[in-house]
């Protein structure tokens, strides 16, 4: 289904480049030091500017196409297609990244699904952008994966009139890995819309998203001495054994979100009215298999997850949907800002199909809320002053609460300063409170208060230096924490529970970077400095995170390639890292075993060729010399040097 969606994403595009009309010529330059190798453009053509190809979010924050090449481009030139500063991606592609970098910042204080670990590549509402293209657009995305498989990501968007936009995408891996059972596969569709009437009266945002994520699950390697030991036995690493050898999970969801405003007054002028309604819909389910339930390590039986119900045939099934409405009115005055009222309907499900009874108690089959709010936002712009305050309550007895405020100040083009505040008061996601596993220890009933965040941040961006501080303040915070026994311990059995701490938790971090120019060299930094004050040791992170890179950028064969080569150095200090646990999709905290402390060096040559950007890379290169003590998570080793090769293609009609 994947490969047929994705063909009819390619054929698409192949079709519309291929219709009779004249094609507009098209200056997409972006970036004054490349050269897009356009020829001269006679006066008489029209020219589609960059300002004609727009993505909108949301929240109205609009970007520019653009087709550069430069260090960030490599950066992002991942899974995710983001910049991945901060965390720490486990052994294979697809699968789950370890956080180094702790961030509070929410943007829902309803109760969410759960199974955060698996939620990574899940393209989430607020994610998703809509377009507004002088022209159709196609981009293609190519990565090579860990041993057999591919990452792709087929992107295409068009204007019917000026007013109504489409596009059509599919994100989509498939990689082996190079230990035992360790298979990723994964889908993201995502279908968009956009309109607006030509008097600009009524707006309207439609998406629809289908994201399936398929993971072989392994637990990890059951010896890690055979791992450190470099014997060159092991150095292929389908010979070192793991916990599981036939278990997989996977995550799969469905996505329909409506956005939209219609103005009450027929003409615009200085005071308008606007109604507005939002309208998301979602179901997923969470799904762990396990044909083989006794695990093994050097030839002794071990029971992974402890005692089961179950002799063989593991299949567990969490399902989940949610239906929210938003509804508001907004009055919009040049002089005064805009005032915007609102209530919201909240309506989620999440369910098993039995009833558990156990000495202990009871673990029903349902989780249900129906939860109502009210607030108001105002939005106002002053000069180079830009505010937005926004404060929401519940009506229903849940005792949430959102206080967001953040003024942006831009000195000028080159100097802006951000000031961020918000006090939240959210409900646990689903799976804290609620979960059924044929693992006897693996199901539970809670009811754990509402989680406290204060989160207080400023970003200052200038010529010299990147800044960001951000202050936290945490109450009740929400974990999952390892309860195995000493026994269970010893005999590899993992038991892992929720937990809710009663104490504050303080964080603080602070990240800078700058990027220096010497002729045709670069240097990029980044650091990341974290202080965690806990009386409990809960939320754990690494004090320090950097990363260097040096590359030197230089145009070739009469400016028609633009070459950008160099090395990047990852790094971060030893902590606690979580451990990830796949009968939950989750990390849990543990205080047995320090991961980092280990260079991580890439080498890489990237060139551009007129809107084709091609990147060839030599990751973890240093991994043979250094010794085998890179991990990613206590038992699941990172990755070893690996060679990829990809490309970005962009097609303009």
């Amino acid at each position: 289904m994947r490969i047929y969606i994705l063909f009819v994403c390619c054929l698409f595009s192949v079709l519309l480049s291929a219709q009779g009309r004249k094609p507009k010529v098209l200056d997409l330059s972006t970036n004054t030091t490349q050269n897009d190798n356009l020829s001269p453009v006679p006066s008489s053509k029209k020219i589609a500017t960059i300002d004609l190809y727009r993505f909108i979010s949301l929240d109205q924050d609009t970007t520019y196409i653009d087709t550069s090449l430069t260090i960030q481009k490599e950066y992002s030139h991942n899974y995710l297609r983001r910049d991945t500063f901060g965390l720490l991606p486990m052994p294979n592609d697809g699968q789950s990244y370890n956080t180094l970098q702790y961030t509070s910042a929410t943007n829902s204080m309803f109760p969410e699904f759960g199974f955060k670990a698996k939620h990574f590549n899940f393209i989430e509402a607020h994610q998703v952008r809509y377009a507004s293209v002088a022209t159709p657009v196609t981009e293609l995305y190519f990565k090579s994966t860990q041993s057999r498989g591919q990452s792709v990501d087929s992107y295409l968007t068009l204007n019917t009139s000026p007013n109504l936009n489409f596009s059509i995408a599919y994100r989509g891996l498939r990689s082996q890995g190079k230990y035992i059972n360790q298979l990723a596969s994964t889908g993201n569709f995502r279908f968009t819309m956009s309109y607006n009437t030509k008097n600009l009266r009524y707006f309207n945002k439609f998406h629809f998203t289908q994201q399936d994520i398929l993971n072989q699950e392994n637990g990890g390697i059951t010896n890690l001495n055979d791992f450190e030991s470099e014997n060159i036995d092991f150095n292929n690493r389908q010979r070192l054994e793991v916990f599981l050898t036939d278990a997989k999970s996977l995550l799969k969801g469905n996505r329909i979100f409506v956005d939209h405003s219609f103005r009450i007054n027929p003409k615009s002028r200085a005071s308008n009215l606007y109604l507005n309604h939002q309208f998301n819909y979602e179901n997923k389910f969470f799904e762990y298999g396990q044909a083989t339930v006794l695990s093994s390590s050097n030839g002794t039986p071990v029971a992974r997850f402890g005692e089961s119900f179950r002799s063989i045939e593991i299949n567990d099934k969490t399902r989940f949907n949610k239906m929210y409405n938003k509804l508001g009115i907004s009055f919009e005055n040049t002089r005064l800002g805009r005032f915007h009222f609102f209530m919201e309907d909240f309506r989620s499900n999440y369910f098993y199909n039995q009833i558990l009874i156990f000495d202990r108690g009871i673990v029903p089959s349902l989780l249900n809320y129906s939860i109502n709010t009210v607030g108001g936002q105002y939005a106002v712009q002053k000069k180079k002053w830009r505010g937005n305050f926004r404060y929401t309550t519940s009506l229903t007895n849940d005792g949430l609460s959102d206080v967001e405020a953040s003024v942006n100040y831009d000195l000028n083009d080159q100097n802006q300063f951000v000031f961020q505040y918000q006090n939240s008061n959210k409900l646990p996601n689903a799976n804290f409170n609620l979960h059924q596993s044929s693992y006897v220890q693996y199901n539970w009933f809670n009811n754990f208060n509402n989680e406290k965040i204060n989160r207080l941040s400023a970003t200052a961006i200038t010529p010299f230096v990147t800044a960001s501080a951000e202050y936290t303040v945490l109450n009740d915070y929400l974990f999952f924490k390892e309860v195995s026994t000493a026994s269970q311990k010893l005999n590899q059995t993992q038991i892992v529970a929720p937990f809710q701490y009663g104490g504050t938790i303080n964080h603080l971090s602070i990240k800078l970077n700058r990027e220096f120019k010497f002729g045709k060299f670069g240097l990029d930094n980044t650091i990341l400095y974290q202080k965690v004050v806990q009386g409990e040791s809960v939320l754990n992170v690494p004090e320090v995170v950097a990363r260097n890179s040096i590359f030197f950028s230089n145009h070739f064969f009469k400016k028609a390639l633009y070459l950008q080569t160099g090395f990047v150095l990852n790094y971060f200090t030893s902590f606690y890292g979580n451990e990830y646990n796949p009968v939950i999709g989750e990390f849990f905290v543990q205080r047995d075993t320090k991961i980092g402390n280990f260079p991580l060096l890439d080498f890489f040559v990237n060139a551009k060729i007129q809107r084709t950007r091609i990147y060839f890379k030599a990751e973890h290169f240093n991994s043979s010399f250094t010794g085998n003590s890179f991990y990613s998570s206590p038992n699941n080793p990172y990755r070893d040097l690996t060679i990829r090769f990809g490309l970005i293609w962009n097609f303009f009609e």
